[in-house]
């Protein structure tokens, strides 16, 4: 299987999981204009990765922000159907101030998708 058919294999699938990685961003709080980007699918670089035990090549697609061209998620496909996305946020929490609020983060598989916002305390 080449890289466009795993893109399109994936795409229902990452697509949900980009939706709910959005609405968990805004469960936060934050004003529309303070999130300049959001996990889209379309917008990745996707890449195939040989999984080192399976042997079999994993879609990993990544995220990057336009300005400054550093990464800022990534989306990686297991070859057992499970999945870990993570996506940065990098902001203080608009409603908990004494949190700060790293990414998001999905995990699991298309019957079964967790998503969690990572937060960290702030320093003292």
């Amino acid at each position: 299987m080449d890289l466009s058919e795993h893109i399109s294999q994936n795409r229902t699938l990452a697509e949900n999981i980009c939706r709910q990685m959005g609405e968990e961003i805004n469960k936060l709080g934050f004003a529309v204009s303070e999130i300049k980007h959001y996990p889209i699918y379309d917008d990745a670089s996707f890449v195939l990765i040989k999984d080192p035990y399976t042997g079999e090549q994993n879609l990993t697609c990544y995220w990057y922000d336009e300005s400054t061209n550093q990464r800022i998620g990534r989306l990686q496909f297991n070859s057992d159907n499970s999945f870990y996305a993570e996506y940065d946020v990098v902001k203080n929490h608009p409603r908990k101030l004494k949190w700060f609020v790293e990414g998001v983060t999905a995990w699991g598989k298309a019957d079964s998708i967790k998503v969690e916002a990572k937060l960290l305390p702030m320093p003292a």
